[in-house]
């Protein structure tokens, strides 16, 4: 895996073409990117990142942040409790609801 500015690639080599293949896997927008060497693929992906942001901006839209670390989950009160209890403990943010 490659990470750049927030972003994650994953690399695949396919030897009957002798090239690499990635993909950015932590966004809905599909980004790819590939090469013939670690350079290359290294630099290709760097670039694919840049290029997308560098289109988000062109066109006015926003590009898709890389995961937040946030998710919404429905559990039971009393888990909710215990995850409050124990992540305050731990001190990790917890941000309740109250659902």
């Amino acid at each position: 895996m490659m990470e750049y500015k927030g972003y994650i690639g994953v690399v695949n080599y396919y030897p009957d073409a002798k090239i690499f293949h990635g993909d950015v896997i932590n966004t809905r927008d599909v980004i790819t990117f590939q090469g013939t060497s670690v350079k290359e693929i290294e630099k290709a992906f760097k670039d694919s990142i840049d290029d997308y942001i560098k289109w988000c901006k062109e066109e006015g839209v926003e590009p898709e942040k890389p995961y937040s670390g946030k998710f919404n989950l429905r559990i039971s009160p009393e888990l909710h409790r215990e995850a409050a209890i124990a992540f305050t403990k731990m001190n990790i943010s917890f941000q309740s609801k109250g659902l």
